[in-house]
């Protein structure tokens, strides 16, 4: 048996462009990936079953179209699975739908933990290709490390440091389809920002970074579900908190810590407060310098696109 675990992704940023001739929005956004997340275990089998357990199975009820299978059909090319099958078991830790990449990070881990399984020979472009067409996050969380994102999310620049970082998540409970999100979205910061080395030394430096920065999702998510303007208000609130935002198109929100203690802290004094929220203390692991190629970008140029 195979397992693999597929960490939250949490949009540190998110900065996006004018709507493409394609319909996707170009975005620039700081990905990291916390200790927190599902776990998919794979075993090999006849057949190729999903079973779906875990605190948060019920949101994918009904749902016939999982990504998770999505991924393991096109990692074989859409083959017949009648000679190479697995029997999946996802264990639904994190929130449906909820701006935190749960479904990408389930899907990338079918990729990398069906591909050992299975030993199909396809190297790491043509796996980021297969992610990149399953969705737009999905090549992010197929490398699940801190990354640079452009592009639709497809163009990743490795981040070379990244110290380790007390995070809280906190998420209400309420729907933000990301279609309205978009929809409801005018003001645009742009991707014409010019992205740093990414070697941030430690948490200040990363937070010198961000206030340079924001979620232009934010504002109309908020909009939507006024709640997350309460929730981001109430991480602020918390002794240690040293920075709140929202991730991706929400309704996750997270807050940055001054360490592991004030953040276990900070979640009781919140769970106390809002017990019909989900309130998750983790933390983004920290990243030494790689032996890739400094600012090393993975996947297809910008003139590509």
């Amino acid at each position: 048996m195979i397992t693999e675990r597929a960490s939250a992704k949490i949009n540190l940023f998110l900065h996006v462009g004018d709507k493409r001739a394609d319909g996707f929005h170009p975005v620039q956004s700081l990905a990291v990936f916390t200790d927190l997340g599902d776990e998919l275990a794979m075993e090999t089998a006849s057949g190729l079953s999903l079973t779906i357990d875990g605190p948060f199975a019920k949101g994918l009820d009904g749902e016939s179209d999982n990504l998770v299978l999505r991924a393991a059909n096109s990692l074989l090319g859409k083959r017949a699975l009648d000679s190479q099958g697995a029997k999946l078991t996802l264990t639904k830790n994190l929130p449906v739908a909820s701006g935190i990449g749960g479904g990408s990070a389930d899907a990338a881990a079918a990729l990398r933990g069906l591909r050992q399984l299975w030993s199909v020979a396809k190297d790491d472009v043509t796996l980021r290709d297969i992610a990149a067409g399953l969705g737009s996050d999905i090549p992010a969380c197929l490398l699940s490390r801190p990354c640079f994102m452009e592009g639709r999310g497809e163009i990743l620049r490795i981040v070379e440091s990244m110290p380790r970082v007390p995070m809280l998540l906190v998420n209400p409970g309420v729907p933000v389809p990301t279609r309205e999100v978009f929809a409801a979205l005018k003001d645009r910061s742009g991707v014409d920002m010019a992205l740093p080395r990414g070697r941030f030394s430690d948490t200040a430096d990363l937070l010198r970074f961000l206030e340079t920065t924001r979620n232009d999702l934010e504002e109309p998510a908020r909009r939507i579900q006024p709640v997350i303007g309460e929730v981001l208000r109430a991480l602020c609130d918390l002794p240690g908190a040293l920075f709140a935002r929202m991730s991706g198109s929400g309704a996750t929100c997270f807050g940055i810590f001054a360490d592991d203690d004030c953040c276990v802290r900070a979640a009781a004094l919140l769970k106390n407060a809002h017990p019909g929220w989900w309130i998750a203390p983790t933390f983004v692991p920290e990243t030494g310098i790689v032996h890739d190629q400094p600012g090393q970008e993975i996947g297809p140029t910008p003139e590509g696109l």
